[in-house]
């Protein structure tokens, strides 16, 4: 080798060095939350908890089209379920500011208005099973029937005037929503949705 080529490489081990001194790390090392037992350092990390159901077993395969057909259901109106818990807590919220009671049915007005164009295409296209979904999710949702709902934003007589309606088209507005009971599996369903499973 002559001189000057080992004096081109030694220039550029020299470069190549500097140039990996001079580089930052991308990414710092992630600091985890720790806890000392025994003299050991222990990583703490926070772990979700999932619920695991065993897969069901049909009995047959009316069984298996008749669960298949619950889950787009429920996968059909859970969001707008969610969406009404949301929308009832801030509607709640704009009401407990309101003192006057002649301006708090006039903001109710105003709220079915509202929900009505948002929504109101939508509800009306859904099926019979879909809507006594939809009604026992709002119950999950809120805490509360769509009965007790109604009477509380639009007064008792409407609220009677909407359950006899419901219950001539085969509906319970005040039904309620039992996940440990009768609906076990839409419960099931709903947390396996949530999960991502669905």
């Amino acid at each position: 080798m002559n001189k000057f080529t080992l004096f081109f490489l030694f220039f550029l081990i020299l470069l190549a060095l500097t140039h990996l001194q001079a580089q930052e790390p991308d990414t710092l090392p992630k600091v985890v939350p720790g806890k000392i037992i025994d003299g050991d350092t222990v990583p703490l990390v926070e772990v979700k908890s999932i619920t695991v159901y065993p897969p069901y077993e049909f009995k047959n395969r009316r069984h298996q089209v008749r669960y298949s057909k619950l889950v787009y259901n429920i996968q059909k109106v859970y969001p707008y379920a969610k969406q009404a818990g949301e929308k009832l807590e801030e509607f709640q919220r704009v009401l407990d500011t309101i003192t006057n009671e002649r301006e708090q049915r006039k903001y109710a007005k105003l709220a079915e208005k509202q929900l009505e164009e948002e929504f109101g295409e939508d509800i009306r296209n859904l099926t019979f099973s879909q809507g006594k979904i939809l009604i026992k999710l709002i119950y999950r949702q809120t805490g509360s029937s769509s009965f007790e709902i109604v009477k509380e934003l639009r007064g008792k007589f409407t609220a009677f005037i909407w359950q006899t309606l419901a219950t001539i088209f085969g509906y319970d507005l005040k039904a309620g929503y039992d996940p440990e009971g009768e609906d076990r599996q839409i419960e099931e369903i709903i947390l396996l949705i949530d999960q991502g499973y669905f």
